[in-house]
């Protein structure tokens, strides 16, 4: 059976139950949620091709552009994950999703085991045709997050934390030494004091960008997830993670025993905080900033920070 959709996508219809998609793009009552996410969707599409220079600069994506993709088979779902969007407690559930009966609480799978890459399968170990066929045939979703909120936490979480060691080492030394003059020999060895200005300076150097791929943290969801070239069926946000969660668990039909896990994090980094951090960048190093993660900004409908000086 062929049915159209108020979205005007044709859905090919299974006997019995309904796929996720079937329900996302054929809803058995139109909703507001839906109507939500079909313009969170047109954005992204609209962006897309008004920035069609920037945006479509790899034409074609390899295998190795796959890996942030994790793969559901038994829900036919595919969840790009993004660092420092609640990507934890995504990753766990989907650990309950995709094992069989292994876990049943999300919240009981420790946060390390969930980073553990063989714990859950991505799109690049299938083959082209495998790839190709899941990117047609199953749900696709994301989760977004104001761009400079979310840069603001992975500064936090990377730079300012005693434990984070390997990053220190890894990035910090490379930070200090090239945006701190007369480092002392301390700073150069260790790299766990870097300042969020040093951080943005090295962020917006050219140099960065020509030497290696931004670190995932605080790469772009755009150049993670590619968002131009894999059509994404839900958006959910940050800042309506419950509801987004819950409705995507609700179109993967097991909403009935499993519930996105919530939290209030005391230490979640805020709009406010962000804009404490921002105080001391120039208005120069704001401008190109804003510049790196403006497709972002664009793509997923945030607007410009009011509390940016932009030149």
């Amino acid at each position: 059976v062929m049915r159209r959709n108020p979205f005007g996508m044709d859905i090919c219809c299974r006997k019995g139950s309904r796929s996720p998609l079937q329900e996302l793009y054929n809803p058995t009552q139109l909703s507001n949620t839906a109507i939500l996410h079909q313009i969170r969707r047109d954005q992204v599409t609209d962006t897309c091709r008004a920035n069609s220079v920037l945006s479509r600069k790899r034409r074609v994506l390899t295998p190795n552009d796959l890996k942030h993709l994790v793969v559901d088979e038994d829900h036919e779902m595919i969840y790009c994950y993004v660092p420092k969007v609640a990507c934890t407690n995504w990753k766990r559930v989907m650990m309950v999703l995709t094992g069989r009966g292994k876990y049943s609480d999300p919240m009981e799978i420790p946060a390390n085991e969930a980073h553990v890459s063989s714990n859950l399968k991505t799109l690049n170990q299938y083959s082209i045709p495998e790839i190709n066929h899941r990117l047609k045939n199953y749900m696709k979703f994301l989760f977004v997050r104001e761009p400079f909120e979310r840069l603001v936490s992975a500064y936090r979480n990377k730079f300012t934390q005693k434990y984070n060691t390997s990053f220190h080492k890894r990035y910090g030394t490379k930070i200090v030494r090239r945006q701190r003059k007369n480092a002392t020999q301390e700073a150069l060895r260790k790299g766990d004091d870097v300042k969020f200005e040093e951080f943005v300076a090295y962020l917006i150097d050219p140099h960065t960008q020509r030497e290696e791929p931004f670190n995932e943290h605080w790469q772009t969801v755009y150049s993670l997830c590619h968002p131009c070239h894999i059509h994404y069926d839900l958006i959910g946000k940050y800042e309506t993670l419950e509801e987004d969660s819950n409705y995507i668990l609700q179109l993967a039909g097991v909403s009935n025993y499993l519930k996105f896990p919530t939290y209030a994090k005391s230490t979640r980094t805020t709009d406010e905080m962000t804009t404490e951090f921002f105080q001391n960048i120039s208005s120069e190093h704001q401008t190109q900033l804003y510049e790196v993660y403006k497709l972002d900004f664009l793509m997923f409908n945030y607007s410009v920070p009011s509390y940016l000086k932009l030149e």
